[in-house]
């Protein structure tokens, strides 16, 4: 029998090394040259090819790729016919999803949607873009942007429609949010005759699985100590666990070993909490994956 390869988009640009890095803590080691669309990755059952995040869904659609990642943005955009596998909340800064708002400059007169009839968008997103106007009964020129919208406010568009994590960017354009369009994550998408092949459904099961344990990992540690079994409930009290403590017998029966996950942030608080209601060596380890 011949080897049997999924065909899987990564994406290129703003979120290929977002993506890289999260698929080497799980495991899959992608590396990327600079002269190649076709990335390398240790294992001989995936096949990785480099594509814009704004064509990945309507490759997978048609085909030619098995399954990619890519934003939901751009599936609504492109209103590609594929099967979302399942959501990554990441993204190229932050771990929280980006924003498709609707922008004026700063001094505009524009105060909502409606005062936009008769006038000129500038925009990436033309679908998104159009249908919003549409379900606001608004009509408007939208102009396709290739880039450095923030800037064309206002002599070459009246208005923007871009996207953003941080608002850094259009605060510094001097420009002003009137309205949110959509609000995207990144996903996980196969072509839909695809996945209806079991072996590619149980590997990207497999992959959707790793990458997300990964996830739910950040900024997550675990921390493991010996109680006494006078102290042991004011211990517990005292963690904000992320589930239930694994409490374990010690050889001497009148103290457990504890152990928990807990959120990173809250370790220099909670350690000498735990030491003061009577934990013993306590020890604190990364985590690099969680797995329900």
């Amino acid at each position: 029998m011949p080897e049997r390869k999924l065909r899987l988009g990564i994406p290129a640009g703003s979120l290929q090394e977002a993506t890289a890095a999260l698929f080497r803590k799980a495991g899959y080691n992608i590396k990327f040259s600079s002269r190649s669309y076709i990335p390398t990755i240790d294992d001989d059952e995936i096949e990785c090819l480099l594509i814009r995040a704004q064509e990945m869904a309507r490759y997978v659609e048609e085909g030619i790729l098995d399954a990619g990642i890519t934003g939901h943005d751009w599936v609504v955009e492109t209103q590609a016919q594929v099967t979302e596998v399942c959501e990554l909340v990441f993204s190229k800064v932050s771990r929280r999803p980006v924003r498709w708002v609707l922008c004026v400059p700063e001094d505009s007169s524009v105060q909502s949607v409606k005062d936009l009839e008769g006038k000129r968008i500038a925009t990436e997103a033309v679908g998104l873009t159009t249908s919003f106007l549409a379900k606001h009964g608004v009509t408007a020129k939208v102009e396709f942007s290739w880039g450095a919208t923030e800037v064309k406010p206002p002599r070459l568009a009246d208005a923007i429609v871009e996207v953003t994590e941080t608002g850094n960017s259009l605060r510094a354009n001097n420009l002003r949010i009137v309205d949110e369009i959509l609000q995207s994550t990144t996903r996980l998408i196969a072509n839909k005759e695809s996945i209806e092949d079991p072996w590619v459904q149980e590997k990207l099961d497999n992959i959707s699985l790793m990458l997300n344990s990964c996830l739910a990992a950040e900024g997550k540690v675990g921390l493991m100590m010996n109680v006494s079994r006078d102290d042991l409930q004011t211990v517990l009290d005292t963690l904000p666990a992320l589930q239930t403590p694994t409490v374990s017998s010690l050889s001497d029966p009148e103290w457990v070993a504890l152990n928990t996950i807990v959120n990173e942030a809250v370790v220099r608080t909670i350690v000498p909490q735990l030491k003061a209601s009577g934990a013993r060596g306590i020890v604190e380890y990364p985590i690099n994956k969680i797995i329900d």
